[in-house]
């Protein structure tokens, strides 16, 4: 009846596939490392292309996987199976790369490795095999790739660029794990093609109506051409009586394979089954198991010769749908039998996973003994970052526990595991079924923490704030460390709902928490952040500052000792900060987290790092590297598949005020609205009020950070005020000028800082007269040069020049309004530093209008990395920096000093402008 190949000879006319095939091969032999995504319903013969770019490969080395859609919840089984001819390179990575590749594909032991580590492990591989000739990784159905694997590899593939490397994907359907990837969709044949094949199949002539339905239901699919007219009589296809309803076309595959089957011996069909259940297709293994059922080795002969399956060095269907048919259309009860006969052929102390998954699989009623299995399978997929895994041992291990109260504990185990793996929905419903187990106190109380959690996560709003204190409540009376961390979210929540939640939720949240037992001892960090917060929102921000302030410093101290605490809680830590205009504190946690995480691979949590230690570099003036780890953590964020973080990006675009700021600032407070974060709308009416007083619009300002000051949203109440004052000042509305003032004085008092006191008298000055003023700008000036707030210090360079101007101190306004110039020019905060070059123009200075760009057209990126080669890194430090490979960084550094017009590394010192720093005044 034909070979395995017998489909693919009709596909080599695909020109269009064949030539972009050809193109990637092509730009990887040049050293251009590329990726495509082959996708098309099965049997459009995308494993036909797959083989012929292969074979077309034969000057590189190639590599290949299948997924397996029974593997898809073995973490990593997939990259395991993909690199098994690369892992003897595994020793010669750097030593965090090399431990978190190896525990990933379960060579060694050790803690959970974060998968995007393991993408960084992942390329550097690829780029070091290809060292030595092109290398070239084929992967055919990666829509069954477990989720780790799918993660892993998409990564690498949006990366790759300056390596000798490709990666060709395909899939049936699309798969959000590949956005971002060039996707090629590959179609049914030609019509012409499909009558040549249909022709060489049916061995009489068809009537011309039956022929074009046939084409027509089956798309021009090749396969389906080729297993439609199997098993149907001359006559059932001359009529076209015997031609199926109408159905998907892979469903008519499925089931002409389904006929094929039923007329092989029953012994065949067996074996079959048991080559279906284990995907690694290892024949030793099957062949163990076969014996176990008593199916004899002549039981493949039939299948071969139909050629359905072949068993060689590894056993292979002939098409993934066959081993789909094979597995359907068995009883359950043959399904448990082959899998518990290839339990009983494994090895337990080689292969303990897969032995305890078939054991799961051949399991029909609770059984405690395979139930602990999966829990200790569960414990290592986990240890090896398999969190998606972890989740659905557990919850078929939950299934199987005889015990009412083990299976609640295993299925709230299940739920958290599906949290932490990105799956809210699986959680709730595993939550449901730890509810109707038998849980104790603390277990009821932590799945009430969860669940509130889940909602928190979805919509950081208002929605959270009722579960979580309600979840606090229950935790309380039996464990007061999680009652009170959980307490803590609830005020988090409160902050975020902001203007949109309830007028009294955030002081009914910390009055809640007030209430709360007390924590363990010694006193942890969080337990001091948590009473330093109910003291804000209850006693106010004068009586909180100097408990708050000894929290900073704490977290700041113990920043590197204690790493998990710095990471949990940055995103409130960071809003304390601001809140007190503690600069060094903001500058020292956003530097420690994004090291942090670097070094530990913890990427769920980098974009997060990233975009504060951004916002950290905007008000230092230094938007290149803001802008450059923005885009990072987009980067990261469209890999990881979680929502975008935004708040840096508008930011940025304020303070550079660019023309398309006031629309950006209007979707991102849309966006707000819709997800019910009023503390981001406060936030959007800041930087509304930043870009209008920027560019000279004071009555908008006034209005955008009135509006902003109408809550007191945590880090963001403060620098509105600061608008507020400005915008009224120039304005001519000192009422609400001076109530701003009084506002700034009291915190700016408490809070003590350089960067307060120097905002304090900047907005004195801005509100007095004569030499009072004349000494508070100096004063400001003082104070903001020896903190890391070079916007601020520019910006009260404009406005002290544009006071000296109006005092007809011409000369000394000229300094102040140059130095201003050159500072936000040098930023690229274009309209306040067109706001000074005006001042300067009124002063009689001719200074000529700056074009868009940066002077040297480095793109982020390519400033980034030129930063850090001229702070003494190594191109391997950066690729570990920025999840590139050398290769890449050796690329941009190749652009970078092409645009400086410099030859070594030990000029980019001098080429790289110095954002945000004062020059000294010139007498």
């Amino acid at each position: 009846m034909g070979s395995l190949a017998e489909f693919r000879r009709p596909l080599l006319n695909r020109q269009r596939e064949r030539a972009e095939l050809d193109g990637l091969l092509g730009d990887v032999r040049s050293g251009r490392g590329r990726a495509v995504m082959l996708r098309g319903e099965a049997g459009a013969g995308k494993s036909a292309l797959l083989d012929h770019v292969a074979e077309a490969a034969s000057d590189m080395r190639v590599v290949r996987a299948a997924g397996a859609e029974s593997e898809m919840e073995l973490a990593f089984a997939g990259l395991h199976l993909l690199f098994r001819p690369l892992l003897d390179r595994l020793e010669g990575l750097p030593g965090p790369q090399r431990d978190a590749l190896a525990v990933a594909v379960g060579l060694r032991t050790g803690d959970a490795p974060d998968r995007f580590l393991v993408g960084l492990a992942t390329l550097t591989l690829l780029a070091e095999a290809a060292e030595e000739r092109p290398l070239l990784c084929v992967v055919d159905d990666a829509q069954w790739l477990d989720t780790s694997s799918a993660q892993v590899l998409a990564f690498v593939a949006r990366r790759l660029l300056a390596e000798p490397v490709g990666i060709i994907f395909a899939a049936r359907e699309p798969d959000k794990r590949f956005q971002g990837l060039n996707h090629l969709e590959v179609r049914g044949l030609p019509e012409r093609d499909a009558k040549t094949l249909l022709r060489s199949v049916v061995p009489f002539r068809l009537d011309k109506r039956v022929r074009d339905r046939i084409l027509a239901e089956t798309n021009c699919n090749p396969l389906a051409l080729l297993e439609l007219p199997r098993g149907l009589s001359p006559a059932q296809l001359a009529g076209g009586f015997g031609l199926m309803e109408a159905q998907a076309v892979p469903a008519r595959i499925e089931e002409g394979f389904r006929r094929r089957l039923a007329a092989l011996p029953a012994e065949t069909r067996s074996l079959m089954l048991v080559a279906a259940a284990e995907p690694t297709g290892d024949p030793v293994l099957i062949w163990r198991a076969a014996e176990q059922l008593g199916i004899p080795a002549s039981a493949v002969d039939p299948a071969q010769a139909d050629g359905l399956l072949e068993v060689g060095m590894w056993a292979r269907f002939r098409h993934p749908l066959v081993r789909s048919a094979v597995y359907s259309a068995a009883p359950p009860p043959e399904r448990r039998s082959a899998h518990g006969a290839l339990a009983e052929a494994i090895d337990p102390e080689s292969d303990p996973d897969r032995r305890a998954w078939h054991r799961a699989h051949a399991a029909v009623e609770p059984d405690e003994a395979v139930a602990g299995e999966l829990e200790r399978l569960a414990g290592r997929a986990q240890a090896r970052g398999g969190l998606a895994a972890a989740a659905a041992f557990l919850k078929r291990a939950a299934e199987l526990t005889p015990d009412p109260a083990g299976r609640g504990a295993r299925a709230l185990a299940a739920a958290r595991a599906a949290f932490e793996a990105g799956a809210p929905d699986m959680a709730l419903e595993l939550l449901v079924s730890a509810e109707l187990s038998v849980l104790n106190e603390l277990q009821t109380g932590r799945l009430a923490r969860l669940r509130a959690q889940i909602v928190f996560a979805r919509r950081r709003g208002g929605e959270a704030l009722t579960p979580l204190l309600e979840a606090a409540d229950r935790l309380a009376p039996v464990d007061a460390g999680q009652a009170r961390e959980t307490y803590l979210d609830a005020i988090g929540s409160a902050i975020f709902a902001g203007r949109l939640g309830h007028p009294d939720a955030i002081r009914d949240a910390a009055l809640a928490a007030r209430a709360a037992p007390a924590g363990p001892c010694p006193e942890r960090l969080v337990d001091a952040l948590l009473d330093g917060l109910v003291t804000r929102f209850t006693e106010g921000y004068v009586a909180s500052a100097p408990r708050l302030k000894r929290v900073l410093h704490a977290f700041r101290r113990d920043a590197a000792g204690s790493p998990d605490d710095n990471m949990r809680w940055l995103w409130l830590t960071y809003l304390v900060a601001a809140d007190l205009w503690d600069n060094e504190t903001w500058h020292d946690l956003t530097t420690r987290a994004v090291q942090t995480a670097r070094e530990t691979g913890a990427l769920n949590f980098l974009p997060l790092a990233l975009t504060y230690r951004a916002v950290v570099h905007v008000y230092a003036g230094e938007f290149d590297a803001a802008a450059a780890l923005v885009n990072e953590s987009h980067a990261i964020l469209n890999v990881t598949g979680n929502s975008p973080l935004g708040f840096a990006e508008t930011l940025l675009i304020a303070w550079r005020g660019e023309e398309r700021a006031t629309e950006q600032l209007d979707a991102a407070a849309e966006w707000a609205s819709t997800w019910y974060e009023g503390r981001a709308i406060g936030a959007v009416h800041y930087m509304h009020a930043v870009v209008c007083n920027g560019s000279g619009r004071y009555q908008e300002a006034l209005a955008h950070a009135q509006r902003a000051g109408e809550h007191d949203d945590l880090g963001v109440f403060g620098f509105a005020l600061l608008e507020l004052v400005e915008a009224a000042a120039h304005g001519n509305d000192p009422e609400a000028a001076m109530a701003a003032l009084r506002r700034i004085e009291e915190r700016a008092i408490a809070g003590g800082t350089d960067w307060a006191l120097g905002l304090l008298a900047r907005s004195k000055a801005l509100l007095s007269d004569g030499q009072a003023a004349d000494l508070l700008y100096r004063e400001a000036i003082e104070h903001l040069r020896r903190c890391r707030a070079a916007v601020h210090l520019a910006r009260t360079h404009l406005v002290y020049g544009e006071w000296l101007r109006q005092e007809n101190r011409r000369a000394e306004a000229r300094e102040h309004l140059r130095t201003a110039y050159e500072m936000l020019e040098g930023s690229g905060a274009k309209a306040f530093a067109e706001r000074a070059r005006r001042g300067l123009l009124a002063t009689g200075v001719t200074v000529p209008r700056r074009t868009d760009g940066t002077p040297n057209g480095l793109t982020p990126q390519e400033g980034q990395i030129a930063r850090l080669a001229r702070d003494g890194l190594s191109n391997a430090q950066i690729g570990a920096q920025l999840f590139l490979s050398p290769r890449t960084v050796e690329y941009h550094l190749g652009k970078v000093f092409a645009k400086l017009f410099i030859t070594s590394r030990r000029q980019l010192d001098q080429a790289l402008p110095d954002q945000g720093h004062d020059p000294p005044i010139r007498n």
